[in-house]
């Protein structure tokens, strides 16, 4: 067999492996210098950028470009950035540019610059390069909400005060913009323009809001429609962005028949702080004035019953704000303006405005027990002292006294009233309602109490919405619980007595022990009026705060076990243990 022989094979030419290119960066150019859309711009392009290639050798598809855009000079630290991929151009709608420009804190219709560039790589991200910086000139633009509202009139009443009146719709303020909007309800009198608006915050990103008969009847009032009249109510929108950016929506006039409304009037002065009703001359704590419901008065006549130092000074304002406030002297009031009211001595006042005729009274603040079936019987000047109540706190008064089987009133003068309903003028009080009811004003009398004896009388105006009163037997009082020695712990029927010195002041002496708890009890069962602790120590030889509805805690006794003397004052609403 003949071997077999190979022949060389021909060469084979290889070719050059791929060289990718690392690229360069790209020259940016726009279509403008300057740019000013308007809203009806939003969808429509304002602003056109194209650049050139940046001739990475791969695909088209992977070529990545971000457009940066920052306020002039800011070396684009805080770039708003758009990613474009495969295509040399971008253009920006009018709603885009605003939107940019809004979240910068720009303001409406003022121009600003901006910087503008292009930051080119590969979609890794690899090999980025920055383009030339373009300047542009832009003003954002205004954008605003439209307003609606379902009714174009309204008629109001008190008793519907809470019932819906009215819903307001709009549009979204500053379309495209991503951020927070806030959006305010303003509002004026149609004859003004929004020269003297009031304002109601209505929230952030709200579309909607419905809007109470009381709502719209106290922006009638605000605006100077007179309470009872109709008149033409101005309202539009004011919406706010995060950046501080201002829209003003357009104006819808609503026809409102407004009702007599309810007025409030408070008396921030110098003497909060020194009695415990907030800061000094804060009209947000300050004590509310009682409204005079009878005829005629209702939102004219007010008074309150109070305690002052000496010294004190004050001014009424309606509302808890000093937008409408008053001073005087001589007994006339001054709108806005005028000096401080005050007091000389420290004590009881009864504090009295008519808004008629701008005038206050200030006068000795008490209240007694008068009629057949008191002491004083029928004669207001028989009244005080020996038949006075205490007044345990502003518009709070109770009283301890002997009563028959006949009806009686309570008064806080010497003398009968006289039927001018001026400020003046004595009230007494009185309804045939049992306790809990609403006394009158110069009314009808309280019914003879159901056997004779001694009654705790409470007049209370601390709910200026319901005056009440309230009356129950005062024949004992006892002092129950756990920190008496010798006696059953909890047991009101075998609880000690303390005994009545007159002018609601109860007293005993007890062997208490250390650190535990007692109360006072009007009766000898669980069920009876009761007072609880409102102070929160165990202080000796001091008047602690004291309370029958303040669902506070039972006292506690000293630190230290011994024989004690313990003061309670109904009318001061104190007790002291010493």
């Amino acid at each position: 067999m003949r071997p077999c022989c190979w022949g060389l094979l021909p060469a084979i030419k290889v070719e050059d492996l791929p060289f990718y290119k690392e690229g360069n960066a790209v020259n940016l150019t726009a279509d403008k210098t300057a740019v000013s859309p308007t809203a009806a711009d939003s969808n429509n392009y304002v602003l056109n950028f194209t650049w050139t290639a940046p001739n990475y050798a791969t695909d088209t598809a992977n070529w990545k470009f971000v457009l940066e855009v920052d306020t002039t000079d800011n070396n684009f630290a805080d770039a708003t950035r758009i990613i474009v991929t495969g295509v040399l151009h971008y253009s920006l709608t009018g709603k885009e540019l605003n939107a940019i420009l809004l979240n910068y804190g720009f303001n409406l219709g003022e121009t600003y610059g901006v910087d503008t560039r292009i930051i080119s790589s590969y979609a890794n991200n690899n090999e980025q390069y920055f383009s030339n910086v373009v300047k542009i000139n832009v003003t954002p633009y205004n954008d605003p909400s439209v307003l609606t509202s379902d009714v174009s009139s309204v008629s109001l009443s008190l008793a519907n005060a809470s019932n819906r009146a009215l819903t307001f719709n709009w549009t979204r303020s500053f379309n495209g913009y991503t951020g927070n909007v806030n959006y305010v309800l303003q509002y004026d009198s149609a004859t003004r323009n929004f020269a003297n608006l009031k304002e109601v915050d209505l929230g952030t990103n709200l579309l909607t809001r419905n809007m109470t008969q009381e709502e719209i009847n106290n922006s009638a009032i605000d605006v100077g429609i007179p309470m009872g009249n109709l008149g033409t109510v101005q309202y539009r929108l004011k919406a706010t962005t995060a950046q501080g950016a201002v829209s003003y929506s357009n104006a819808i006039s609503v026809s409102v028949q407004s009702y007599v409304s309810i007025l409030r009037y408070y008396l921030p002065g110098g003497y909060q702080g020194a009695t415990n009703q907030g800061n000094d001359w804060s009209p947000e704590t300050a004590p509310e004035f009682i409204r005079d419901l009878r005829s005629g008065l209702l939102n004219n006549m007010y008074y309150l019953y109070i305690w002052l130092p000496a010294g004190a000074e004050f001014k009424i304002t309606q509302g808890r704000s000093w937008d409408v406030n008053y001073g005087g002297s001589g007994g006339n009031l001054e709108q806005n303006s005028g000096s401080n009211l005050s007091v000389s001595t420290a004590g009881y006042y009864r504090i009295s405005l008519d808004r008629r005729d701008m005038t206050y009274d200030i006068r000795e603040g008490r209240m007694g027990f008068v009629g057949g079936g008191t002491g004083a019987g029928w004669s207001p000047e028989n009244v005080f002292p020996n038949f006075r109540m205490g007044l345990a706190a502003t518009n709070l008064f109770v009283g301890l006294t002997d009563l028959t089987n006949d009806q009686w009133k309570l008064i806080d003068n010497d003398t009968w009233n006289n039927g001018s309903n001026t400020i003046g003028e004595t009230r007494s009080y009185g309804t045939s309602e049992g306790s809990g009811g609403t006394p009158e004003i110069n009314g009808g009398n309280f019914n003879a109490p159901g056997a004779a004896g001694r009654y705790r009388v409470i007049w209370d105006g601390r709910d200026r919405d319901n005056i009440k009163y309230e009356m129950s037997p005062a024949t004992e009082m006892r002092v129950v619980g756990n920190g008496i020695e010798g006696v059953p712990d909890w047991s009101p029927g075998a609880s000690p007595q303390m005994t009545y010195t007159g002018n609601g002041v109860w007293t005993i002496t007890l062997n208490l022990k250390a650190n535990q708890f007692i109360k006072f009890l009007a009766g000898n069962d669980w069920g009876a009026f009761d007072y609880e602790d409102q102070s929160g120590t165990a202080d000796l030889n001091v008047d602690r705060p004291i309370s029958w509805n303040s669902g506070g805690s039972d006292f506690k006794t000293p630190a230290v076990a011994g024989t004690y003397t313990i003061t309670l004052n109904e009318y001061t609403q104190t007790v002291r243990i010493q």
